[in-house]
């Protein structure tokens, strides 16, 4: 660790926290000690954990409050984590339509957060010192696994522009100290991405951290350009919030010369796991339980897919317990041979609306029409939107070799996985934007949507 990284590390970042009420600090250190744990001391220590989340969830959470009553539900006695199967899917229906009743009524401080809404309507929740606390302290630790630390000269590449204004202005100074640099994702054209080469090959970070679409972007633009990107002494990319694919990752890592870590978490369910140096995705089981479940709500064993549903124990200020959380995954049968004890989600599949539904009624990943479309000469973006079982249309950024010829083979080989009866529409564009969030989705499904 260098001096200045060191410096701010031990001594500026945790000040920072501490004037905002934050232990990360202290949480950090105990979280460095137990990912060595054996599986059954941090089950027990999870249990001891969940015990009191949901004593008070139940005295002072009036939605909790009147779901526990009719149960019969005691939270004192529980014996084992499989005791919160005992307890009803928490979802964003649920949490729209409860609102303040889903707030503790001794929380204070409380920021409000909400999600992009990019698959359907925003959802707007509300995070206490607590969440931030463990969340950030969580972050830290996993940056950590790759010989990184806060204070190493970073490049995130985002969704939110920095905006002027006096705590914009602050939040400048303190990027300034803490070394980071935000490059907004919004917008990947020419002349931006000319200019986020530049830059990057100018700062020469340690780390770059962002979207993996955009970041996958400025790889194959440098690519492109004949420009080298994989002598400036970056050790890792950290890649979050959307799924990470297998071709992104191998040209982010060929460009820059270094391994992609991939992070899973949302602003809803919480930093949830992080891939350690050995490849594994590790969950933050010291914070999270994670279940995996059918379609039905049945608890699914290790090495069976289905949707992810995370209890935060974190959130007492604001409880998310048994949070479906629309992603499917599974659970690993085996540890990492890291040696930590923290399980393992072998898979992450995606978001419910990144599968698709044939007219048949069957179900298939996204991925069976992304691969039709990434492999054709002259791709530069594409995305599918699927309106209805009988309508998929398709937007393409295209460039020569693309021939016009080519697109009576896309709805060809669409209609063979869908069915010959779906309609393909496919429009050439100049550009597709990002959503809102700054994110890029290759699969929107409404269909999936209409199906749950």
């Amino acid at each position: 660790m260098g001096l200045y990284t060191g410096l701010v590390a031990n001594l500026l970042f945790p000040l920072q926290e501490k004037l905002k009420k934050h232990n990360t600090l202290a949480i950090r250190k105990a979280m460095d000690d137990s990912q060595w744990w054996s599986p059954e001391k941090l089950e027990e220590f999870r249990l001891e954990k969940l015990r009191p989340l949901l004593t008070k969830a139940g005295q002072h959470v009036p939605y909790y409050n009147d779901c526990f009553k009719p149960l019969g539900f005691d939270p004192q006695a529980i014996e084992s984590l499989a005791d919160l199967q005992k307890l009803p899917f928490l979802t964003k229906a649920i949490i729209r339509a409860e609102g303040d009743r889903m707030k503790s009524d001794i929380a204070q401080g409380l920021a409000r957060f909400n999600t992009g809404g990019s698959s359907g309507e925003p959802l707007i929740f509300f995070i206490g010192n607590e969440r931030v606390s463990h969340d950030v302290a969580a972050k830290w630790r996993a940056t950590r696994w790759w010989d990184v630390d806060i204070g190493d000269p970073e490049i995130v590449v985002w969704g939110s522009p920095i905006e002027l204004g006096t705590q914009d202005r602050v939040r400048i100074v303190r990027d300034k100290l803490m070394r980071t640099e935000l490059m907004p994702a919004f917008q990947m054209n020419e002349a931006n991405l000319n200019q986020f080469v530049a830059r990057i090959r100018e700062r020469r970070p340690k780390m770059l951290f962002g979207y993996p679409s955009a970041i996958s972007h400025i790889a194959g633009h440098a690519k492109k350009r004949g420009i080298s990107v994989d002598n400036l002494g970056i050790k890792v990319v950290f890649c979050t919030s959307e799924r990470l694919y297998d071709h992104q990752r191998e040209a982010i890592s060929s460009a820059f010369a270094c391994p992609v870590a991939n992070g899973y978490g949302g602003r809803d369910a919480g930093f949830i796991a992080h891939e350690c140096p050995a490849g594994s995705m590790h969950i933050t089981a010291e914070d999270i339980i994670l279940e995996i479940v059918d379609e039905q709500g049945n608890l699914q064993p290790k090495g069976v897919s289905g949707e992810i549903v995370v209890t935060h124990l974190a959130t007492s200020d604001f409880p998310f317990i048994r949070y479906r959380t629309g992603d499917i995954g599974t659970l690993a049968t085996e540890q990492c041979s890291c040696g930590r004890g923290l399980p393992v989600l072998k898979e992450i599949e995606g978001r419910s609306t990144d599968f698709v539904i044939a007219a048949d009624g069957t179900v298939m990943h996204g991925l069976s029409l992304i691969y039709i479309l990434r492999d054709i000469p002259g791709m530069k973006a594409f995305k599918v939107i699927q309106e209805n079982r009988q309508l998929t249309k398709v937007l393409l950024v295209a460039e020569p070799p693309f021939a016009a010829s080519m697109i009576d083979n896309v709805i060809a080989s669409f209609k063979q996985r869908l069915g010959n009866s779906v309609e393909i529409q496919v429009q050439l564009t100049d550009t597709i934007p990002a959503e809102k969030s700054g994110k890029y989705r290759y699969i929107v499904s409404h269909a999936v949507q209409s199906n749950q």
